[in-house]
């Protein structure tokens, strides 16, 4: 099955930690939003351009670059590129 797919398929199971929350925030300069649903909706999009690398899925669209663990769809960071 296609990666990408397959995190599609799966995206209800993207999380992320109290941690990841605060640091995606400061990273993009998000106010006050639901930083799941924020990213979530990026990786939805389909302009956005998704890869796996190692254990990490990569996401790269509007110039940002969301990370999250294949094996726990954990967001582990964003950041703009």
């Amino acid at each position: 099955m296609d990666d990408k797919k397959i995190l599609l398929d799966n995206i209800e199971k993207v999380h992320t930690t109290e941690m990841g929350v605060d640091r995606i925030k400061r990273n993009l300069k998000l106010g006050d939003v639901d930083v799941v649903e924020f990213c979530k909706g990026k990786i939805l999009d389909s302009r956005c351009d998704i890869y796996k690398q190692g254990k990490n899925w990569y996401c790269e669209i509007d110039g940002i670059k969301i990370t999250v663990n294949s094996f726990s769809y954990t967001i582990i960071t964003a950041h703009k590129v």
